[in-house]
């Protein structure tokens, strides 16, 4: 899942115990839209909607910067595999380019473009003062062992340095890469340019990462879930929770809801699902499946297709996993009140319109799953100045940070009537189009 959704910046979570942000694919998400069909849609109906003329919104929408490398790698049997690797620098205007690096077979440069333009708008979105970005390769990362996981992540930020850096783009973790892959990552670009954490967000704790970065997207979604039941009359006792994608961003928040007093009864993974009526101790599945069990081995539970997942009775329903996971061919079953998105694009807008239709709140991900880079921007600050601030700290500026965000977007939706998704796009984007017209790029 979710892991720049860290945990990816740009979550798509939930997919192997390697792989923070990955899922099961979605059988009818082909025949709707591809994520950078859905993004371009947003943000077309939100440009239309603001009145950006044609020529402005077209600067807005196209990516600045595309870089496209080759990256050969002698794998452990002396065989030469040859990867792609990608960079899109969608918009600066507000700041360095963020975003994060995923590696995973099916990266490609249309899945990039849509993940760099929506980190343009969910860190205008949370006001923290980046750009958007992302980065991958198509490399499938659970093959790998480390000594050539190594390889890939130095040869990509060696053929790519030039376009980086602490002022100009900072990578961070996505699916297939983590903690370790940053710290492989600074180490490279600390080789041509120095000592510079700052260089990476998402690193270990050792190399001046910043203590609440692994479960800040979790957390996110944790905190919109507080800022956003007591809209519907939900209370964490009477809340049952189901979670597609358990990864980083879907394990983390479905322990911490579980601590805030929820229940969990049901969970997906890349290799099955489970569902239990009487709740899952979030907590154990997590030890349990981080010790490399199966969810179908967890004791107490039952085991269900993946597709069963959306039949499962529950108040919030957390989509953790791919982009498309949720689409015209399953939205309908779908037996929640809350949908908090903390996957990237998990829902299509067709789904949507079902969704709207039903009556179901959906906490869109741009917003959602903006934890991540939320505390990457905190990591990002503490590495500029050599200082660190402890854990609770951190925690409480993401709080602060997401329940403005929650609080502006929540407005405008009401003031206009319209969903928290399209109040969202619109809050980014007038954000973002400022910024421009204030530089000069447009006038």
């Amino acid at each position: 899942m979710a892991t720049d959704t860290s945990s990816a910046e740009t979550p798509t979570d939930g997919g192997s115990p390697s792989a923070p942000e990955e899922g099961e694919p979605a059988p009818n998400a082909q025949a709707e839209l591809s994520s950078y069909e859905i993004v371009n849609f947003h943000f077309d109906a939100a440009a239309e909607r603001l009145g950006l003329r044609d020529d402005f919104a077209h600067v807005l929408r196209s990516p600045y910067r595309e870089v496209s490398v080759q990256i050969p790698v002698k794998r452990a049997d002396g065989r030469i595999s040859l990867f792609n690797g990608f960079r899109v620098q969608h918009n600066g205007a507000r700041g360095p380019y963020k975003g994060g690096v995923r590696f995973h077979p099916d990266v490609d440069l249309d899945e990039v473009r849509a993940l760099a333009a929506l980190m343009t708008w969910k860190t205008a979105i949370a006001n923290v003062p980046f750009g958007g970005a992302k980065g991958g390769v198509n490399v499938p990362a659970d093959d790998l062992v480390d000594d050539e996981k190594q390889k890939v992540a130095r040869s990509y930020i060696a053929k790519i340095d030039k376009v980086l850096g602490p002022t100009r783009d900072i990578p961070a973790p996505d699916v297939g890469t983590d903690a370790q892959t940053m710290a492989y990552m600074m180490d490279e670009y600390g080789k041509l340019h120095g000592h510079t954490p700052a260089c990476v967000t998402g690193k270990p704790i050792a190399l001046e990462g910043s203590l609440g970065r692994e479960a800040a997207t979790g957390r996110g979604l944790l905190f919109l879930y507080q800022e956003a039941a007591p809209d519907l009359g939900l209370k964490p006792e009477d809340t049952r929770v189901v979670v597609q994608g358990f990864g980083n961003v879907g394990s983390w928040a479905a322990r911490l809801l579980c601590e805030l007093g929820c229940t969990l009864v049901g969970a997906s993974d890349a290799y099955g699902a489970i569902r239990s009526d009487e709740g899952i101790d979030a907590v154990a599945l997590q030890e349990h499946v981080g010790d490399g069990g199966r969810l179908g081995e967890f004791d107490g539970v039952e085991e269900i297709k993946p597709d069963e997942l959306f039949d499962i009775e529950c108040e919030v329903f957390i989509p953790a996993a791919l982009g498309g996971m949720i689409h015209r061919g399953n939205a309908e079953r779908l037996q929640c009140r809350m949908i908090i998105e903390g996957a990237n694009s998990p829902t299509t807008p067709q789904a949507d319109d079902i969704l709207a239709e039903k009556g179901v709140t959906v906490v869109p991900d741009v917003m959602a799953n903006a934890g991540g880079v939320i505390v990457s921007y905190l990591e990002w600050v503490q590495n500029l100045q050599h200082f660190r601030w402890d854990e609770e700290a951190v925690n409480d500026r993401l709080k602060t940070t997401m329940r403005h965000a929650y609080g502006e977007v929540k407005s405008r939706a009401d003031d206009q009537s319209v969903t928290l998704r399209r109040a969202a796009y619109e809050v980014g984007i007038d954000r973002v189009a400022d910024a421009a017209r204030t530089r000069g790029y447009i006038t």
